[in-house]
């Protein structure tokens, strides 16, 4: 980890990681500190980025039904500015939750959540298939999560 990191700011992390809404008091008495400190910590953690912002995290099979698709988007070519239309395009897609630029076979990976099947064929011949420069798309249809998280794995 970076040098400025020291271990009451990890400790500090892997807190908020788990329960972001783990306040500042409980947080002190943890590390047995007083609160001012580590609320300017916290602060400082923020501000400098090594906390991007706080979230819930839903349980969307309460919320309705929803499969997740892995999408593989490859480009007919790799030039730069192809690579920025196509980040710059997905932005504006809801379906898709995360998009990662891979190396090998596939140009991208993408995370997609749509209703059911029918939506995905709809999304990926209307959405992703029809921007300029696309290559290929193949899909894989996540049967069941085993594991999703978002925890870092801080040491």
């Amino acid at each position: 980890m970076p040098e400025n990191l020291d271990s009451i700011d990890r400790q500090i992390l892997k807190i908020l990681e788990n329960d972001a809404k783990t306040g500042v008091k409980t947080i002190a008495e943890k590390l047995g500190l007083t609160k001012t400190p580590v609320y300017e910590r916290i602060k400082r953690l923020e501000k400098e980025r090594y906390i991007k912002g706080y979230v819930a995290i839903l349980n969307t099979d309460k919320i309705e039904e929803s499969i997740t698709v892995f999408s593989f988007v490859s480009l007919e070519a790799q030039k730069g500015s192809f690579m920025d239309d196509f980040l710059l395009r997905i932005q504006e897609l809801k379906e898709i939750r995360a998009c990662y630029v891979v190396g090998g076979e596939f140009d991208f990976l993408l995370k997609v959540t749509v209703k059911n099947l029918d939506a995905y064929y709809n999304f990926a011949k209307s959405k992703i298939a029809s921007l300029p420069n696309i290559g290929a798309v193949k899909s894989a249809f996540v049967l069941n999560e085993v594991k999703n998280s978002e925890h870092f794995p801080l040491l």
